[in-house]
């Protein structure tokens, strides 16, 4: 009788154990994370450089509109 309920509860462990039912929920999670730490990891670098590149586009573009329009009353 005891071998017997031992047998069970093994049986019962042993599918237990080998269910795949939530795995791919957390290989999806586990992407999910490793995209999101990559994405912050990136901003983090960035975080830097960013605000002299856009004054430089703002440099740019204010010196092309101004050059636009000193220009267009010599046609």
């Amino acid at each position: 009788m005891i071998n017997y309920a031992y047998f069970v509860l093994q049986m019962k462990a042993d599918k237990i154990l080998k269910s795949r039912k939530g795995q791919n929920t957390v290989e999806y999670l586990l992407m999910l994370s490793v995209v999101v730490g990559v994405v912050l990891a990136a901003g983090m670098a960035l975080k830097h450089f960013m605000p002299g590149l856009f004054s430089q586009i703002q440099t740019m573009i204010s010196g092309a509109a101004g050059s636009l329009g000193s220009s267009a009353g010599n046609h």
